[in-house]
């Protein structure tokens, strides 16, 4: 039976988060995952990221308005 447990490696020791359920013993294989210090969240869009000096008008919106699928339904 094979289990996926989180744990945490540091300073050479390795400390599980997680009981893996149903193994009472068995081997190992480890993969460490280096983390980076925390990252603030990317936004996709930025105020003026794709900026044309010009700011999105009323009509630019009706523009992309969705109006229903135009295509009948067979």
């Amino acid at each position: 039976m094979t289990a996926v447990v989180s744990g945490i490696y540091m300073q050479g020791k390795l400390k599980l988060l997680q009981t893996p359920v149903g193994i009472r013993d068995g081997k190992v294989r480890i993969i460490v995952i280096e983390e980076d210090a925390a990252k603030p969240l990317s936004s996709p869009m930025q105020f003026g990221k794709y900026s044309s000096g010009t700011l999105s008008t009323e009509e630019d919106f009706s523009i992309a308005e969705w109006h229903g699928s135009k295509v009948g339904i067979l």
